[in-house]
């Protein structure tokens, strides 16, 4: 059952890389800054903060009032409002004091600008997600394709053995054995693929497509990515001049500074300043006054208001201290992270690699001809599939440190 399971998991994958779509970084980049459903919906909330500039500065709509006679009992009208009837018309504007208007715009333009920093932050994350997503799979890639090479060239020993093994030449333990190392390594294919399925899940969701990928990548470009010239007191103070989230902790302590001078204001009363025409009254015929109202500021002066403004003041500063202090940790360890894999990354004989490949091609000619013994194909069947995957993820966790480097400090640095 797990074997028929293994190939109709794995006969998709071979027909679908057909029809998948190859692209480079670049191209992932663009794709992504087009396509991308919650960059498109961020957009909107940007528009959103900035209307709320233009609904900020706009005046207070005036009042218009009209009171009219429902029943004249004298000359036994309704609604008598004609000359010698009774009718009062009045209307009044509030004049906004203190300055409270510009201090509502200040306030909704540095909201608007923190909807940017959103913007950015988002950017910022989405992107590095993108890139660790695209380069997981190209390595991963290269590991299935080894790996393909290897249980193409073990079924044919198998194939072959089978064949002895009917013809009583070879041993049933050793034939089981080569089975059960095919069966192994196909199993490890099959981990690889739904590594691949999950990362690929990931990146399709990011641009916003269907249909498998292929990500393209020239091994020469990834020499790029190189430390010389940095320093992590240096990446840490440009984190905190580009980072989305570091500019949202700022942007929230200076609303917190503009909402308590804007709580201030509100303890000042506005005026309303209006006119009144009165045809009928007890005074004169055809009244026409004006009115001026404020509200007295005995009990309520907003007191608690500018006390809880004031107080969010202090608790912004706080958030924004802890946040430049979590950056720039986050910085110095990524930074750590670059310095331990290419460490890792020297350590390793340039010539490594190439030998192992070298020696790996005579392994299935030399084990047929019976110069190498059943143990010692085994072992180094094993050992080379391991290695393979051992290096790939060594490429891959060295871009990757890189690349959580570039997310770190919220710019692109290795072009």
């Amino acid at each position: 059952m797990r074997i028929i399971f293994l190939a109709a998991f794995i006969l998709p994958f071979s027909c679908l890389s057909q029809d998948s779509l190859r692209l480079s970084l670049r191209q992932a980049d663009s794709l992504f800054l087009k396509n991308n459903l919650s960059l498109l919906a961020e957009r909107f909330r940007i528009v959103g903060s900035q209307a709320s500039i233009i609904q900020a500065r706009l005046w207070d709509n005036p009042t218009i009032s009209v009171e009219a006679n429902a029943f004249n009992p004298d000359k036994h009208r309704v609604l008598d409002v004609a000359r010698g009837g009774q009718k009062i018309i009045s209307i009044e504007q509030v004049l906004v004091t203190a300055g409270k208007r510009s201090k509502q715009v200040a306030l909704a333009t540095e909201n608007a600008h923190m909807t940017e920093y959103e913007f950015m932050d988002l950017l910022r994350v989405l992107k590095f997600e993108l890139r660790s997503n695209f380069f997981d799979i190209y390595f991963l890639q290269n590991t299935l394709n080894r790996y393909q090479l290897q249980i193409n060239n073990l079924q044919s020993t198998v194939t072959a053995f089978e064949s002895q093994y009917e013809k009583n030449n070879v041993s049933l333990r050793e034939f089981l054995r080569l089975k059960a190392l095919l069966f192994q390594l196909n199993n490890d294919k099959t981990e690889i693929l739904f590594q691949i399925a999950e990362k690929e899940k990931v990146l399709k969701i990011l641009l916003n497509l269907d249909g498998p990928l292929i990500p393209i990548v020239n091994e020469a470009e990834l020499n790029r990515y190189d430390l010389n010239g940095y320093d992590a007191p240096a990446l840490g103070q440009l984190a905190l001049q580009n980072r989305g989230d570091v500019k949202v902790t700022e942007s929230l302590t200076r609303q917190a500074e503009l909402n308590y001078n804007l709580q201030k204001s509100l303890a000042i009363p506005n005026l309303r300043i209006g006119a009144t025409y009165d045809q009928s009254g007890s005074y004169v015929n055809n009244y026409t006054g004006l009115t001026l109202a404020a509200d007295l500021p005995l009990f309520n002066k907003n007191q608690g208001n500018i006390k809880v403004a004031r107080s969010q003041i202090d608790y912004q500063k706080g958030l924004q201290n802890q946040k430049i202090n979590v950056v720039t940790n986050e910085v110095a360890a990524a930074f750590q992270k670059v310095q331990y894999v290419e460490n890792m990354v020297h350590s390793i004989d340039s010539k490594f690699s190439e030998q192992f490949e070298q020696l790996n091609k005579g392994v299935v000619e030399n084990f047929q001809k019976r110069n190498l013994s059943l143990l010692e194909f085994i072992d180094l069947i094993e050992t080379y599939s391991e290695s393979i995957k051992e290096l790939n993820r060594l490429k891959a966790d060295r871009v990757g440190a890189y690349e959580e480097l570039n997310f770190t400090v919220g710019q692109e640095l290795f072009r």
